[in-house]
């Protein structure tokens, strides 16, 4: 290997090449307390050209006990907010309709004065028919006006991905997740007072070290407490340089962390299909992201509160906004029947005068 080049390095690939060019060999590993990749604007050549995905920050300090981003992606430093916005109008110039905008955790957000609440609302104006969503967050400082933010707005999204890990005290301790279960809860109950018909997800590890089968069963309840619309659900795998593969053993048999596993999987399917039929009947505003994989006469993408729904073709074509009355469900997908095209003020202006 002539060069190898970390990921905050890629200003210095020039002086680099030229090494290689004098028959050196060329290293530039060094993480970088400054760079941001502002004014890097990314090419896309891949995806559905409606969703695209906005890095706002770099970085990591939470030091998580399972977490390796710290040690291969540096401190945490935020991009400016014009850099970002201008590429939020760039995308929306070539006809992109919903943005993500991506940090390890984004509501740690922070240039000058600024922050993630300040951000997202400043975003959300560029235009009011694109639709943001956001990932992810830290439940140890979410801030409670960005809540009120989601609520007033119309196209920032009603849906949240707020990661637990684990249920139990012990194991948030363990993990370095700087909350309880009971603030968590608070935390979720209150998203849910705030943002009527709000939809949550989060990042479930089963098997982390030294877990009991007391600390998987509060995993459990909490899960069942709050009630996910979806999660993201993994056995624990350990990684190198993180806190937990330097001070604590991976004691939890492979046998055992898939049984625990399975059950994390089987009672969240479960919850999900219950949420999906409460459903039925209601109305959601969906992005047609393209044809259903299972039927050219259909379409498929994913409601504001990213539950993902399949509807009729008929007139429709991929992006439109279209209203979507839900008539029935599987655990992972609502079906529904096609209402009318919509715009997102048009249809939340509609949702208020029914409601």
């Amino acid at each position: 290997m002539d060069i190898v080049v970390g990921p905050d390095a890629y200003r210095d690939i020039p002086s680099l090449l030229a090494e290689v060019d004098d028959g050196r060999k060329a290293v530039n590993v060094l993480l970088s307390l400054e760079e941001t990749y502002a004014d890097i604007t990314p090419v896309r050549t891949s995806g559905n050209g409606l969703t695209a995905f906005v890095s706002i920050m770099r970085g990591c300090d939470n030091m998580c006990a399972f977490c390796v981003v710290p040690f291969t992606r540096g401190r945490e430093r935020s991009r400016p907010m014009e850099s970002i916005l201008r590429e939020i109008q760039q995308l929306s110039d070539q006809g992109y309709k919903e943005i993500t905008l991506l940090g390890q955790n984004v509501n740690s957000y922070q240039y000058q004065d600024i922050d993630f609440t300040r951000l997202m609302d400043e975003a959300s104006k560029v235009n009011p028919e694109i639709r943001f969503r956001f990932s992810s967050p830290h439940p140890k400082d979410f801030p409670e006006p960005l809540l009120h933010l989601i609520a007033e707005r119309p196209n920032l999204c009603n849906y949240i991905h707020i990661p637990a890990q684990a249920g139990s005290d012990t194991m948030l301790e363990r993990m370095r997740r700087p909350y309880t279960r009971e603030q968590y809860l608070k935390l979720t109950n209150r998203m849910r007072e705030i943002i009527p018909g709000v939809s949550l997800s989060t990042d479930i590890i089963a098997g982390f070290c030294g877990e009991t089968e007391e600390e998987h069963e509060a995993t459990m309840t909490l899960m069942e407490q709050v009630e996910y619309d979806l999660a993201y659900m993994f056995a624990y795998s350990e990684r190198e340089r993180t806190l937990a593969e330097r001070k604590y053993e991976d004691d939890v048999p492979e046998k055992v962390k898939k049984r625990r596993l399975s059950e994390i999987i089987t009672q969240q399917m479960n919850i999900q299909e219950k949420r999906n039929n409460a459903e039925i009947g209601n109305v959601h505003i969906v992005l047609a992201e393209g044809t259903s994989k299972k039927s050219d006469e259909q379409l498929s993408g994913r409601s504001d509160t990213n539950k993902m729904v399949v509807f009729d073709k008929e007139h429709y074509k991929k992006g439109d906004y279209v209203a979507v009355e839900i008539k029935s469900c599987t655990s992972a997908t609502l079906i529904g029947k096609p209402l009318y095209k919509t715009s997102i003020q048009e249809f939340f202006s509609k949702e208020a005068v029914t409601v």
